[in-house]
């Protein structure tokens, strides 16, 4: 006889098969679930039948009761339609030094490739070699070593060109980003960092339409300058976290973004000479 798990009724919602899932996952009856949350017996049926929707404190609860980590938390918020929360991450404590190994030798092996690693803000958190003879040639070095988000770096020295039509694709797609972050998470320092990017005079008049447009894919195709000639990147990016919908809303939400030439042309110039940076871990 199927258990209170296997139940997969189409018209409920998906916080109802999860809650029996985590229900089922530690022997609990609804009646023993009921007493744990101070709430009755009828309501946790009702709740599991998709006959009511869950508030945002009973998801909570729920989550607590069950001691989900922030992953699984998030899917049960998700799964009733409420925004997931995420904690801060300090990406140098030292329970992530296995981390930052790991990601020290993916941007090594990304080598001639300029990479970058990203927080989910967009904060600059490594960068590798390559990626620093790409911009010592264009940026001033003081504020090359200065570089503290991937947004304000973009628009104020790589987005010069008003009438690129790759450039004006980037630059909507990274605005459409941030729109929506501030519009979801109301977070004042996006908000200012928005209307700071808004303001810039390469900024497509049409960008919502634009971006809207556009595949919402992590990879997009800018021109950058190497060594005085013009070569066309693909930007493709690789997201470290968890897996599922879980990645965009749960920490770490780092991702590495790297720039390969579209053509194939040879770049293991810029990684030579001697290279600094205070993000280069090498």
């Amino acid at each position: 006889m199927p258990n209170a798990s296997d139940q997969n009724p189409k018209d409920d919602l998906p916080f109802a098969r999860l809650l029996r899932f985590w229900r089922d996952t530690y022997q609990l009856s609804q009646e023993q679930l009921a007493e744990a949350l101070g709430s009755s017996t009828r309501h946790i049926n009702r709740l599991e039948n998709g006959h009511v929707h869950p508030s945002k404190d009973i998801v909570g609860k729920i989550a607590k009761q069950f001691s989900l980590r922030e992953r699984d938390s998030n899917y049960l918020l998700l799964s009733a339609g409420y925004r997931p929360a995420s904690s801060k991450l300090d990406f140098n404590s030292p329970s992530l030094k296995w981390l930052r190994k790991a990601v020290t030798l993916s941007l090594k092996a990304l080598n001639p490739y300029p990479s970058i690693l990203l927080d989910g803000a967009l904060n600059v958190v490594m960068v590798n070699k390559a990626w620093v003879g790409l911009l010592q040639s264009t940026v001033e070095p003081a504020e090359l070593q200065s570089i503290k988000n991937y947004i304000d770096f973009f628009y104020a020295h790589m987005a010069t060109s008003i009438d690129d039509e790759e450039w004006s694709d980037a630059q909507s797609l990274m605005a459409m980003w941030l729109q929506q972050e501030v519009i979801l998470d109301n977070d004042d320092e996006n908000r200012q960092r928005l209307n700071n990017l808004l303001s810039k005079p390469q900024i497509p008049k049409n960008w919502k339409q634009r971006a809207a447009a556009l595949d919402p894919i992590s990879s997009f195709r800018i021109k950058l300058n190497v060594n005085g000639n013009d070569v066309h990147f693909y930007n493709v990016a690789q997201t470290i976290g968890a897996i599922g919908p879980a990645a965009y809303v749960s920490e770490p939400r780092l991702s590495i973004h790297t720039y390969y030439p579209v053509d194939g042309q040879d770049v293991s110039s810029l990684t030579a000479g001697d290279l600094q940076h205070p993000l280069l871990h090498d």
